[in-house]
């Protein structure tokens, strides 16, 4: 599979730019879906100079000089969000029996990197024109990854990055006390407050956007305390904390310190939806384990349910780390919005969660995120109208990405 992306990737590297930033673009767009509203706009022009949204409308004027491109039989959107990947990681399942710790062991951080290269064209491909990329990426190779992205050297998505994840000593792999360091550089062990700054403060250094870490996973887990404390830290950098909590006393905790959003929460009371709202603590459900881990779809569904009743914010983030035959990373991403279909989400519900309410969870929304005059063109386009069909997103046909053409397929 990684073959395949790769030989894919170098196809579009010589393809690419279809059209400069410095260029004029005028869009004929049939349909645009506002996921704000809900509502969907007929027959508009979208002005597109220097990568950003200019005018949009009806009827608009369009300079001579524009190239255009008719997308009059299609409906046109913001690009979408993953806010919980793993780009530079890929785990074999036959040969990592499935434990991305074993990944780790057997794949050096250069050829994570490549792998990041060719996960995150796929990302783009798919019309995912921001990932929250969180952790798990060895020393700093998303990092790496996203200067790559940002300076042109290769395509991607706009990455917000974590770096290395902090967590209390062991992390998530069960270490034996004659093999202490197999678990870093993914991690950093960080237990008392000096340690925690340490930690916060080396990623910052060395590039990190948001700081994540993991709240439970073995006997001894953060206390809110601990939690509060590291987001006041990471916030004296302008940076939001991401909190991984798979136990419910771990998900209460993350949900009382006001962390900037809980991971999984697979085990989330109502109660503590009923926090976390009262916070402004958003979940980041990754609802795609439903689907890759045997015999917990319905606690996940419901769960889902459960958390869009109460009304907690809700962003979508997927976690997808497998290699799947025939499959690529985007196309397992976006059959992450099966369980959000299943468990009775409206469509205008989860095309927010995936544009503008995760723009704002990732601090970005005051350049991406909408079709909106002054944002960046991260526009994609798909033939039936998400807001009715919401499976209409996993056959994305046109991707724009900062005001640049990446895949026309009309």
């Amino acid at each position: 599979m990684l073959g395949r992306i790769l030989r894919s990737t170098l196809l579009g590297l010589i393809l690419l730019p279809i059209c400069s930033q410095g260029q004029i673009i005028a869009i004929r767009a049939g349909r645009v879906a506002d996921p704000q509203t809900g509502k969907t706009a007929s027959n508009q022009i979208i002005l597109v100079e220097k990568g950003k949204i200019t005018a949009i409308g009806l009827a608009l004027s369009i300079p001579a000089s524009a190239m255009v491109i008719d997308l009059s039989r299609f409906t046109v959107l913001p690009g979408l969000f993953d806010a919980h990947t793993h780009l530079c990681m890929t785990v074999k399942k036959a040969r990592d029996n499935g434990r991305y710790y074993y990944t780790t062991l057997n794949d050096p951080d250069s050829f994570r990197a490549i792998e990041g290269v060719a996960n995150a064209r796929a990302m783009l491909d798919a019309g995912f024109t921001t990932v929250r990329d969180v952790g798990n990426e060895g020393n700093y190779a998303c990092t790496s990854l996203r200067q790559a992205i940002q300076t042109g050297v290769v395509s991607g998505p706009t990455i917000i990055n974590a770096g290395r994840i902090i967590a209390p000593y062991g992390g998530q792999f069960q270490l034996q006390q004659d093999k202490p360091r197999l678990g870093e550089p993914e991690y950093f062990y960080a237990d008392t407050r000096d340690e925690m700054v340490k930690a916060i403060r080396e990623n910052i250094h060395y590039g990190a956007r948001v700081i994540k870490i993991v709240v439970d996973d073995q006997r001894y887990i953060y206390s809110a305390d601990d939690i509060r404390f590291m987001v006041d830290e990471a916030a004296r950098a302008g940076l939001r904390l991401a909190a991984h909590c798979w136990t419910r006393q771990g998900a209460h905790n993350a949900a009382l310190a006001g962390v900037a959003s809980i991971e999984h929460g697979f085990d989330l009371t109502d109660d503590d939806m009923k926090l976390a709202k009262k916070n402004n603590v958003t979940l980041v459900g990754t609802e795609y384990l439903a689907l890759s881990i045997p015999g917990t779809r319905d606690r996940w569904i419901d769960r889902l349910r459960r958390a869009y009743r109460i009304g907690v914010p809700l962003v979508y983030g997927t976690d997808v780390i497998d290699a799947v035959e025939g499959e690529t990373r985007a196309t397992l991403a976006i059959s992450g919005i099966e369980p959000w279909i299943e468990a009775g989400v409206p469509a205008s519900a989860l095309l927010k969660a995936m544009t503008i309410d995760a723009a704002r969870l990732l601090d970005v929304d005051k350049d991406r995120g909408e079709l909106r005059v002054g944002l960046a063109a991260d526009i994609i386009a798909t033939l039936e109208n998400p807001l009715e069909n919401a499976n209409a997103l996993k056959r994305v046909t046109f991707v724009m990405k900062d005001g640049v053409v990446i895949k026309r397929g009309d």
